[in-house]
């Protein structure tokens, strides 16, 4: 083997080191004379010439005749371009080993088609099989016939964890003990404990490949909220060269739909493994972030599910009954309400009416003494992992809270009285805010020079003062106080919640700590100590694709495996509920890192993917008879016994032969053929794939729907480029638009307008839900009206009720797609469309619109998958289901209009035709 050429007998190459031999000996006869008669030559005869000289062969005739000769030699060494590394077929059992983790869902249709050519390798030669997934439980391969193992290839898929060492060290002890066993093993090239010892125990049993794909795994991390801004990790495993990774947040919007909130592109560079990154988000769309996924990776690892940590917040407000009597401004919460109802859930009332709801902060604005009871109860709530926020005021001061001893619901001691500074009868000015610690919740935010503070309540000097200081004065002084308590936490203002003390709650820095504050409440368990004594039932999990699946009917889990368990069968990453509270389990932690695997030195290791095999020995043999031929007709023509007029004669009939053969089919006779052998429709692509596989996956969810439903059987759709392609052959083309697509040609518009012109429609749609319609209020709003500028369109106007689309399959109010509740846009009726006496509809049967234009995104909810499942979510439960279903009857109705122009219209004319008749 010579890297990508292998010969089937090499040992006949042996044979080219008689070639210089051949060429002395061709060298030395010489060509055979050539015979003329000529009379005058009986006078030479008798005389004799000393100097005789032979005639030899032109070199060039010689270098013919060797290439022949090699190339004869070479074909019959049975050359092989790109062959296979693993060598011969072996006669033994074969045992395809998968790891069969998260790590190799992203190519694992390529990783189930190598096993399958493996599988068929080994049914040709008539040996046994068994494929094991280290993945999964620990058995012993059972060796079947490999053509019926075949079958059983569809029912693999991988598993949303890794292959742990001990699943590895139990599969390597249930191996049968023999030396005849070939042992392929599609590696997910990550580096893990236990790899090599089982790898050595596959060498201990005959030969050993691993085959791996040239590409690098990813992972990412679940979301955390830190210094005002989403943070996450992500991780590589091959480090190598630069690559991309576009980060989605994937939530529902304001109607309940899942989306895509935002995109973040980022990049590793060449060396880096891993990479912190972080987004601000406002809050509002923060708290409706479900999850985040790596764009264009289907493995679990690239899914990082989120829990509460990220919601929105239940903040109970705990009021006095002088509170709710005076003046809105000067009371404590009217800037707690404007500062946190955008951001948080709030609840309002006295101490034991909102505790029972468990909110997850509670804010004390100038409360002192608490009943008995409510303090219990309130302690105990802190305890288990509430935050309790409390704000000073002439109450507090005037109080003996935390004097002497501090109180357990207070961080820190309070001096008697109070302190002010900037009034009338004080010496000092007002004091700033010092910058915030790196360590201080409130770290990185900007502080205004206009928030100043009159008055505080001064906290004692303690021990453990400094370590509990959130915020200072200019002078040093504690503004901000917190203690940890149990699983809470305590934090003091040491200032009101009004401006009657500061300026602070005047500012947006105070909404921006207040938001900080209510994040960090200890919502989420996270520790095993935390999680102690609790029981957690799975509420969605993931697939080893990154897919959510409901976990209802899997058994609930304790705590504290919930935290310290390893994945597998019993621990699924997923989310997990307890009463109101829901914690996720990620494939990937932080922490967690990806390294690729070092073999040993013997260790084989191979490409998943290769070129196929080509054998080149017919070619060589072909060559060295073409060199021959061309060697009989150059020794013909040395001897004089070739005509050359002939020669050329015929050398004109062949290449006026080859001139006028018919020319092969093209690439578009083919798709001509394809397109009007059957009713295809076909969308525009528009250069973002992954629109362009989302109209694809549409029109096919729709070819299905209306092969089930109708007479109407349509072939697959078919992607259009509208600068080459012909439209003729289409009866509807869909158009996505995004605003990056280009603008097209002139050229292309002419054919647009002809295809128009033709009686063909076009399908426009922003995909943009409520938010653009037809108009400019969106860049595909305006993208729509820059691509439609060119084009002949009639007036349009939105569907009337009674238009021929409302009916021409299903009777419909509406077309939803994966939006709903928008006007679609058609040809407007002629302003003599009669009303028939008696019918309901007018006479609309003048012609079918050239144009329809919406924003309800119709592909996304008409896509399905190769299972034919739905592609994405519409709407919510029952009604969701409702809302796919009449997109599918618009869509029926659509191409109906389509197919069949306005015959419905034709039915208005009926009762009026026999009346007239008399019938």
């Amino acid at each position: 083997m010579m890297g990508a050429l292998a010969f089937t007998a090499p040992w006949l190459l042996l044979a080219l080191i008689a070639l210089p031999v051949l060429w002395i000996l061709l060298r030395a006869v010489p060509p055979a004379p050539i015979r003329r008669r000529f009379p005058a030559v009986t006078l030479l005869l008798g005389l004799k010439d000393d100097d005789s000289i032979s005639d030899r062969t032109p070199w060039w005739l010689l270098l013919l005749r060797t290439l022949a000769v090699a190339a004869i030699i070479i074909g019959l060494a049975g050359p092989v371009l790109n062959p296979d590394e693993r060598g011969a077929v072996g006669q033994g059992p074969l045992l395809v080993v998968m790891d069969g983790g998260w790590a190799s869902a992203d190519d694992w249709d390529a990783r189930i088609q190598k096993v399958d050519e493996l599988l068929t390798e080994a049914s040709r030669a008539g040996r046994t099989a068994a494929v094991s997934l280290l993945a999964g439980r620990p058995e012993a391969p059972v060796f079947v016939s490999a053509s019926d193992l075949r079958d059983t290839l569809a029912g693999l898929h991988p598993a949303p964890w890794l292959p742990t060492p001990e699943r590895m060290e139990r599969f390597a002890a249930l191996l049968p003990e023999r030396d005849d066993m070939e042992t392929v093993w599609l590696s997910d090239g990550l580096a893990r404990d236990g790899r090599e010892a089982l790898f050595e125990t596959f060498q201990g049993s005959g030969r050993t490949t691993i085959l791996e794909a040239n590409r690098a795994v990813q992972a990412i991390t679940a979301p955390r909220y830190k210094d005002g801004a989403i943070e996450f990790d992500l991780s590589r495993s091959a480090t190598g060269t630069a690559e991309p990774a576009t980060v989605q947040f994937i939530g529902t919007d304001p109607n309940g739909s899942e989306t895509v909130l935002d995109e973040q592109e980022l990049a590793f560079e060449p060396g880096q493994a891993d990479m912190t990154e972080s987004l601000s988000l406002p809050a509002e769309m923060r708290g409706r972030i479900s999850r985040l996924a790596l764009k264009g990776v289907e493995s679990a690892g690239a899914v990082a599910l989120s829990d509460d940590s990220l919601g929105r917040r239940e903040v109970a407000l705990v009021s006095t009954r002088e509170d709710r009597e005076g003046l809105e401004l000067l009371s404590p919460l009217h800037f707690l309400r404007n500062a946190l109802q955008p951001n948080a859930e709030l609840l309002e009332g006295a101490l034991g009416e909102v505790l029972p709801a468990n909110p997850d902060v509670v804010i004390l604005a100038d409360i002192a003494e608490l009943a008995p009871d409510d303090e219990a109860a309130l302690t105990e709530w802190v305890e288990e992992g509430g935050q309790l926020l409390r704000f000073a005021g002439p109450r507090v001061a005037a109080s003996e809270i935390s004097r002497e001893d501090e109180h357990p619901l207070m961080p820190v001691r309070l001096r008697a009285g109070g302190r002010t500074v900037g009034g009338a009868m004080s010496w000092g000015e007002p004091k700033t805010l010092a910058p915030f610690d790196d360590d201080s919740p409130f770290a990185g935010l900007n502080i205004p020079d206009d928030v100043t503070v009159n008055a505080q309540v001064l906290a004692q000097p303690d021990p453990s003062l400094s370590d509990r200081v959130l915020a200072r004065l200019s002078d040093g002084t504690p503004l901000v106080t917190s203690k940890g308590m149990g699983n809470g936490r305590v934090t003091f203002f040491h200032v009101t919640a009004n401006a009657e003390w500061s300026s602070l709650p005047l500012s947006g820095l105070f909404v921006d700590m207040l938001d900080r504050l209510s994040v960090a409440s200890v919502s989420t368990p996270g520790g095993e100590q935390d999680l102690s004594d609790t029981f957690w039932e799975p509420v969605l999990v993931l697939d080893g694709y990154g897919r959510l699946e409901d976990g209802s009917s899997l058994p609930g889990v304790d705590g504290e495996s919930l935290v310290t368990e390893a994945l597998g069968e019993e621990m699924r990453a997923g989310l997990y509920q307890r009463d109101d509270r829901v914690i996720a389990r990620n494939v990937f932690a932080p922490g967690d890192q990806l390294a690729e695997m070092n073999w040993p030195e013997n260790a084989r290791v191979l490409g998943m993917t290769r070129n196929g095999e080509i054998p080149l020995a017919g070619w060589f043999l072909a060559l060295s008879l073409a060199l021959l031929c061309f060697d009989i007709l150059a020794s013909l023509a040395l001897s004089g016994r070739l005509y050359i007029a002939r020669g050329a004669s015929a050398a004109s009939v062949l290449a006026l032969a080859i001139l006028i053969a018919p020319p092969k089919a093209t690439a578009d006779d083919e798709r001509a053929i394809r397109a009007t052998s059957e009713v295809v429709f076909a969308h525009v692509l528009t250069g973002d794939n992954s629109i362009d596989d989302t109209a694809h996956a549409g029109l096919t969810g729709l070819s299905q729907t209306l092969s089930q439903r109708t007479s109407v059987e349509p072939g697959t759709p078919i992607g259009v480029d509208l600068e080459q392609d012909e439209l003729a052959f289409y009866p509807i083309i869909y158009w996505p638009i995004t605003p990056e697509q280009a603008r097209p040609s002139e050229r292309a518009y002419d054919k647009l307008n002809q295809y128009l012109r033709s009686g063909g429609m076009i399908l426009f749609d922003t995909r943009d839900g409520d938010i653009s319609g037809y108009g400019t209020a969106s860049p595909n709003g305006r993208k729509l009206q820059q691509l439609a500028q060119p084009l002949d369109i009639p007036p349009i106007e939105p569907v009337p009720s009674d238009h021929v689309l409302t009916r021409t399959f299903y009777l419909l109010k509406e077309f939803p797609g994966r939006h709903r509740d928008r006007d679609i846009w058609v040809e407007a009726s002629p302003p003599d469309a009669e009303q028939v006496e008696g019918m309901p509809f007018r006479n609309l049967n003048d012609g079918v619109t050239p144009v329809v234009i919406g924003g309800n995104d119709w592909a996304a909810a008409w896509a399905v998958d190769e299972r034919g499942n739905p592609s994405y979510p519409v709407g919510r439960g029952v009604a969701g289901d409702r809302q796919r279903e009449m997109a599918y009857r618009f869509g029926v109705n659509l191409i109906m209009y389509v197919l069949t122009g306005n015959y419905k219209s034709d039915q208005v004319h009926v009762p009026a035709l026999l009346d007239r008749l008399g019938q």
